[in-house]
């Protein structure tokens, strides 16, 4: 299960790198622009993947003082908000390396937005964390397509396929 997700980490920093590429043809204004996803636009769909990939490391590590809302951007310029997401998940992997098998099994308790005392198993906190970035990313590759910008291969497939090469 460790290397597992360590792999999903490594995976979800490819995949996001690959869509930066495809993004990083369209200007500011369209990134920015209201095109009606959840969260408005590309770049705060972006910052929210973010924001919660960061809160889950935060709650999986009992750091709760680390927990931020999602109503505020972390980054308003797209060139400083790519890296960080990059470097976000370059740290996960990092971080989920140093872990014991052991630790995966674990039930950590949280408290929720809401203030209600949560609890889950770091398993499933970090598939959360996976699907939920492959989740928005979707959405963003679908947003892609419909502003004329080629949608990159992110499947898991691809991602395997280019680390054998």
């Amino acid at each position: 299960m460790r290397d597992y997700f360590i792999e999903q980490a490594d995976y979800q920093r490819w995949a996001s790198a690959e869509l930066f590429k495809s993004l990083d043809s369209l200007s500011d204004e369209q990134r920015q622009a209201d095109i009606s996803l959840f969260f408005r636009n590309i770049h705060m769909t972006v910052d929210h993947i973010l924001i919660v990939t960061r809160n889950w490391r935060a709650r999986l590590a009992g750091e709760f003082s680390k927990v931020t809302n999602d109503d505020a951007p972390l980054y308003e310029k797209w060139e400083e908000l790519k890296p960080a997401v990059l470097n976000e998940f370059a740290q996960l992997k990092t971080w989920l390396i140093q872990k014991k098998p052991g630790w995966f099994q674990q039930i950590i308790e949280y408290p929720g937005s809401d203030g209600a005392k949560r609890r889950v198993s770091v398993s499933d906190g970090l598939i959360h964390v996976m699907t939920h970035a492959v989740h928005h990313r979707g959405q963003i590759s679908a947003a892609c397509t419909r502003l004329h910008v080629p949608s990159p291969e992110m499947d898991f497939l691809f991602y395997l396929r280019q680390r054998q090469s």
